[in-house]
């Protein structure tokens, strides 16, 4: 005999309600959050100038010539958008060359999507006239990277095929409900909503199908935000067991039946702590690859000479960026580490977005294929326990080169790489970075940067900021 359903509506998930209280309750104190958010959003327009001429076949209005009132100014172009539109376009822009920013841990993502989300929404409010600033911005920022970050802290979604920008659409859902003014029981409906949907799968991330859906793919996640949010304020209502629920729930359906793990409470450790990407690369090669690029000094003449290389590294790196065999697009180039260690050899400097280009003369060198067929790669267990561990932030791999002779040469270590955020010269390079991005659009990229970091956010309004990064005019 089979029993009814019992109907009465439950409490939400603890979960949901965790991360709804602490966009609504957490006061973000930390001064240094507060900087690092600033640099944060100047890093991300950068990366989103940069990328627009890649992104140029598929941003824009849907239908051309469409006038949108208190449209968005997408950055480094003449387009005005409506938040949708806007919230994708961005995000893939910020996202497009692998430039913009990332965090370790179980799972790998990259926080500053959700400033897709985030800009768009925030100054369309500005534009009809809500009392909004760039605090509010920043404040955003701050509380979806920590959303983000700590889920990635120990839930492995791409141990069941998931792909990361699931926590983009999760922690932009959550920051933009406060923004567009959701109770705090709407914010709870929006976030159900958020994990109700169906979810992304990695595949196109890993061989053999990796692809340049990568790069849009959080502009994806961004716009499947702001819709939400829109929709939940419309009244749609939510799903209170959304994660729990047996057995139509996410923990059963796409998680294994295990439940999150998040071992930090929410605060601003994320925001303090991300990985600032200073060269175009998959984070995890960046350590590999700034060792090819002193190895190459070494092995200057002599590249012809090599037998093999051995490149030691962590568990990440392994599952990401380790192929053998033909590479079809820039995507598959830039997630190589065999092929990123191979032209920063040949090249003795770093790559640059157009060496993964198809017209790139690296794509097609033959000495290219040649070193990637030398090359191994191990994990080693130690590196991996270092990559976990917030108390070391370690993101290590070392290159040995064994040459024809039979000579080995000393290992290159590189534990800590450029952009690490305990590395010094980081955040002045990441101003370097912006202002040699930025410069198409903006007559003194320093001057926008100092002003930017140097005022109170509460006197910025929002739109009257953006309008600085547009072509429109």
């Amino acid at each position: 005999m089979t029993l009814a359903d019992d109907n009465t509506r439950p409490a939400f998930d603890n979960v949901i309600r965790s991360i709804t209280e602490y966009v609504y309750d957490y006061e973000i104190t930390s001064d240094l959050a507060w900087e690092r958010a600033r640099i944060a959003l100047l890093d991300s327009l950068a990366c989103a100038i940069e990328g627009v001429p890649s992104c140029s076949s598929f941003i824009g209005p849907i239908i051309k010539g469409t006038v949108v009132p208190n449209g968005f100014p997408l950055p480094g172009t003449s387009h005005v958008l409506d938040p949708m539109k806007a919230a994708f376009d961005l995000g893939a822009c910020i996202r497009y060359l692998d430039h913009s920013d990332a965090f370790p841990g179980a799972e790998w993502g990259h926080p500053s999507d959700n400033i897709g989300a985030i800009l768009p929404i925030a100054d369309w409010l500005s534009r009809e006239g809500h009392d909004i600033s760039m605090k509010d911005v920043l404040e955003a920022i701050i509380k979806a990277y920590e959303i983000e970050g700590c889920f990635q802290i120990k839930n492995a979604f791409n141990k069941v095929g998931i792909d990361h920008v699931i926590l983009v659409k999760i922690a932009a859902t959550a920051v933009l409900s406060k923004l567009v003014g959701l109770t705090r029981d709407q914010a709870d409906d929006a976030v159900s909503q958020a994990f109700a949907d169906g979810q992304p799968l990695r595949v196109y991330r890993q061989s053999p199908n990796t692809s340049p859906r990568k790069g849009w793919a959080g502009g994806d996640a961004c716009m499947r935000a702001v819709h939400l949010v829109l929709m939940t304020k419309s009244g749609q209502p939510g799903y209170p067991t959304v994660l729990t629920a047996k057995p139509w729930g996410f923990y059963d359906v796409c998680f294994g039946g295990k439940e999150f793990s998040l071992p930090v409470p929410f605060g601003s450790m994320v925001i303090e702590n991300y990985f600032i990407k200073l060269v175009p690369a998959e984070g995890h090669g960046i350590a590999g690859l700034e060792a090819a690029v002193t190895l190459s000094k070494t092995l200057k003449g002599r590249l012809d000479k090599v037998r093999s290389i051995k490149i030691r590294t962590q568990e990440a790196a392994m599952t990401i960026i380790n192929k053998t065999g033909p590479l079809h697009n820039p995507a598959d180039r830039d997630h190589c580490m065999q092929y990123m260690v191979a032209v920063a050899l040949l090249k003795e400097d770093w790559l640059v977005p157009q060496d993964y280009e198809n017209d790139s003369p690296w794509a097609s060198d033959p000495r290219v294929d040649v070193l990637r067929n030398k090359m191994t790669m191990e994990e080693d267990p130690q590196m991996t326990k270092d990559y976990h561990n917030p108390k070391v932030r370690k993101g290590a791999s070392g290159l040995t080169a064994t040459m024809e002779d039979g000579e080995v040469l000393e290992e290159v270590l590189v534990e800590r790489p450029l952009g690490h955020p305990w590395r010094p010269e980081t955040f002045v390079a990441v101003k370097e970075k912006f202002c040699k991005l930025s410069t198409p659009v903006l007559s003194d990229p320093e001057a926008v940067w100092n002003s930017f970091v140097q005022t109170d956010p509460t006197t910025i309004k929002v739109h009257t900021w953006v309008e600085k990064f547009s072509l429109k005019n």
